[in-house]
């Protein structure tokens, strides 16, 4: 099986650099993911960070799109529950409509941030919804679609682009992979941030088993995943250095992925609710261009899934940059019918 190679950024600021540093970083990682052919290029949503500064992935992508001619740009994702989803469907119609056949919207349900931040994001709003409503209800705008006894009957996220944006459903659980096939929407499990590849699997095949088909739909389901290629197994080792995830487990049920236990004590300091901070291990696929090939066709095997997402946030920029042309390398080498 033929693997399909895209990226996800997250606009990391490391230490000693600026935000205007970061996103120099992602154009140039941009321009490199066009170059080596991959199909599409991601953008992410977090508030209230000191180390990631993308914030407002529509405005980025935006600017991505001017900076590039050919790959697709996207969220990875829109944290709707924040959000119209009116308004959402008016921003991406926009950039559909600048750029024809080249933009994806990715969605989702994280936070994005600390309850502060979700609580800035939410002010003033006074109509809860489920992430499923809003979905639904986005997918409408998007396409133009309310239907006559809406109660907004006529209304229309304008412009209306000749190719509308393309909606994905993102999650990192079953119950994500559940809303996605109920909605009849391409899904993207994100193993790097559950971090169990049992549960991916899982997702999947939940999935592909619930899938509500229609004329025009198909599941199409992608995975997410860190990887980091290097020259020698000891680089990639030493690359991936010693990455923590911290999950925070609130009283709730609900669950909330950090990358750093100071972001998890001063995420509960914000909350009420009782929690429980669980630390693991991150799930990197990581070696040498030989060692990662093999990775990735095996997980493709597994799943079924012949398109990866791929995201990773290593130090220097250049040996970043370096990983994905070794991933591109790597996958050049699969024989047609492996």
């Amino acid at each position: 099986m033929a693997i399909t190679i895209s990226v996800l950024d997250q606009s990391p600021i490391y230490p000693g650099e600026t935000p205007e540093e970061a996103f120099l970083h992602t154009i140039k990682l941009a321009q490199l993911s066009e170059q080596l052919g991959f199909r599409r290029f991601w953008v992410s949503e977090h508030h209230d960070s000191g180390q990631v500064a993308g914030s407002s992935p529509e405005v980025l992508i935006s600017h991505l799109l001017a900076k590039t001619e050919s790959i697709r740009i996207g969220s990875g994702g829109i944290m709707l529950q924040h959000y119209s989803p009116y308004k959402v469907a008016e921003n991406f119609n926009v950039l559909a409509s600048l750029a024809p056949g080249r933009v994806d919207l990715g969605v989702g349900r994280a936070p994005g941030g600390l309850p502060r931040s979700t609580q800035a994001l939410q002010q003033g709003s006074f109509e809860p919804s489920s992430l499923t409503d809003k979905i639904i209800e986005l997918e409408k705008y998007v396409h133009n679609r309310l239907e006559e006894d809406h109660p907004l009957a006529g209304l229309k996220a304008g412009p209306i682009p000749g190719t509308p944006p393309e909606i994905y459903v993102l999650g990192a659980s079953v119950a994500s992979a559940e809303i996605a096939a109920g909605l009849g929407l391409p899904y993207v499990f994100s193993l790097f941030i559950n971090g169990d590849q049992a549960i991916a699997l899982e997702a999947i095949e939940t999935y592909r088993n619930n899938f509500e088909t229609s004329p025009g739909k198909e599941p199409r389901a992608i995975i997410a995943l860190s990887v980091l290629a290097a020259e020698t197994e000891e680089e990639a080792k030493e690359l991936a250095g010693a990455h923590k995830l911290i999950r925070i487990n609130l009283a709730s049920g609900k669950t909330l992925t950090v990358a750093t236990r100071e972001q998890a004590e001063e995420f509960t300091r914000q909350s009420t609710e009782d929690y429980t901070i669980e630390e693991r291990e991150p799930e990197i696929t990581k070696g040498t261009k030989a060692s990662v090939r093999q990775q990735l066709l095996a997980l493709s095997s597994a799943s079924g899934v012949d398109e990866f997402i791929v995201t990773t946030n290593v130090q220097p920029f250049d040996k970043r940059l370096r990983s994905f042309e070794l991933l591109h390398e790597a996958l050049a080498e699969v024989p047609a019918e492996a």
